[in-house]
């Protein structure tokens, strides 16, 4: 009886199984496009992350060591300031420009700042004691250059020559058309102490540096990585606010 019921039995069709197979198919399509989309879209997270903590350590690194301008624990007379790496002789001539102190260079787009970290009462006889940070518009990087030692990009390589493969991160203020009080593109501002505070342009007008006290500071970014939203790649714009206490001390 149980053998007759049994070869009665059908199975299933050519088209049925056909059928199954391609809806398994689909099935198993939509599971990878998802896993593949979460993927990327983790990666994009991280990419977007470390990018962030890129910028934020910049202008950390820029606030910290802008802040330290004029630093002159032993009150050193006049004469200890040097020329900047713009000046010649650099770093180890005398400037001109004593009343400047540790300001020896203030414009939009560049900003050198002298410190006696080794409280030597000399500017230069230790590292990282004379700093200049240049923004270079055409190519959009900023380097780092200490003790005139030669400028290092300072926020990823510089676009126009790294090497292909290589992370980095353009610095488009004049892209975005961040500038200063008169249209000049800027990543640096300057003001005095007044209330409200009045702002500088030492980079036409020198004698205002012995007036500077606050120096602002705007990055703003464009990294290599595509929002895959907009198809674009992602920006972001920080900033932050140094004030100058080394530099207000007579």
């Amino acid at each position: 009886m149980g053998m007759k019921n049994f070869s009665k039995a059908k199975g299933f069709t050519l088209i049925e199984i056909i059928f199954a197979l391609f809806i398994g198919a689909l099935l198993m399509s939509a599971i990878y496009l998802t896993m593949i989309s979460g993927q990327r879209s983790s990666m994009g997270l991280e990419r977007k992350v470390a990018a962030q903590q890129d910028v934020r350590g910049a202008l950390e690194i820029m606030a910290m060591e802008i802040g330290m301008a004029s630093y002159n624990p032993n009150f050193a007379p006049a004469g200890i300031w040097r020329n900047p790496p713009t000046v010649s002789p650099p770093c180890t001539g005398v400037s001109a420009n004593q009343g400047g102190k540790g300001i020896q260079e203030a414009t939009p787009t560049s900003l050198t700042v002298e410190m006696d970290i080794g409280e030597s009462s000399n500017i230069g006889d230790n590292a990282n004691e004379i700093i200049r940070y240049a923004y270079n518009v055409g190519n959009q990087f900023i380097s780092r250059n200490t003790n005139c030692g030669g400028g290092q990009p300072f926020l990823g390589a510089n676009p126009a020559t790294a090497p292909p493969g290589t992370r980095t991160v353009r610095v488009i203020n004049n892209t975005l058309g961040i500038n200063n009080g008169v249209g000049v593109p800027a990543i640096f501002r300057y003001y005095d102490a007044r209330s409200p505070a009045i702002e500088l342009y030492p980079d036409t007008s020198p004698n205002q540096i012995p007036d500077i006290r606050r120096i602002d500071i705007t990055l703003a970014v464009e990294t290599d990585e595509v929002d895959p939203s907009t198809q674009q790649r992602r920006q972001m714009i920080y900033s932050t606010s140094v004030l100058l206490r080394n530099h207000a001390i007579d």
